[in-house]
């Protein structure tokens, strides 16, 4: 990977924010040399310069709390990084989930990760995860509940219950997003779609 990155303005180092893939949440910034970069990308793991110490240093190195990268995106003029990261645990030598505090995180973000734990239980114990039975009894089970649970939807918004449509609608989602992923698909796909659209 050729970032093409610009360290001149700042002696040789560039800014780093990371932030979670699967939260959008910030999680830490700091700073990198071309080293460090380097390492970053080699490894997988961010990978810091230390001003104080006057050495890179990789973050979870101690703790164990390492940052997975996921994507890498530099800014407009090549001399900042957004980089995306998995946390393994909390990111905060204070133990919280982010150095900027244990940041509320969005409802809307939150299906990324529930992207990941329905891909991880397509392959748990059908005894232990109710998404994994889903999987087990295939494909017709898993459509005849979506279509259920959209029937369902309708009625609780015909009768007009807040509630009741609020836990309809989750049910429909949650079963909609094991179908996507059944079909080799994510919200991921139909936001990009649904973005395609608004933009015509």
């Amino acid at each position: 990977m050729n970032l093409n990155l610009n360290y001149d303005k700042m002696n040789g180092l560039i800014p780093a924010v990371i932030a979670d893939d699967n939260t959008l949440g910030v999680l830490m910034t700091g700073f990198m040399n071309e080293e460090a970069v380097n390492k970053t990308i080699e490894t997988g793991k961010v990978t810091f310069f230390s001003r104080t110490r006057n050495s890179l240093w990789v973050k979870g190195e101690t703790s164990g709390n390492f940052l997975h990268v996921k994507r890498i995106l530099p800014d407009c003029d090549n001399d900042t990084l957004l980089i995306y990261a998995e946390p393994q645990g909390s990111t905060c030598h204070t133990g919280a989930y982010s150095c900027f505090g244990d940041i509320k995180k969005s409802g809307t973000a939150f299906l990324n990760e529930l992207t990941a734990v329905i891909k991880e239980r397509r392959n748990a114990s059908p005894d232990e995860s109710y998404t994994a039975k889903l999987f087990q009894r295939g494909e017709n089970r898993i459509i005849q509940k979506v279509g259920e649970e959209a029937i369902e939807t309708v009625i609780a918004a015909k009768n007009d219950d807040k509630a009741e449509i609020i836990n309809e609608a989750s049910d429909l989602i949650f079963h909609l997003m094991v179908m996507l992923d059944l079909k080799g698909l994510s919200l991921e796909d139909i936001s990009d779609n649904l973005l395609k659209r608004h933009r015509k």
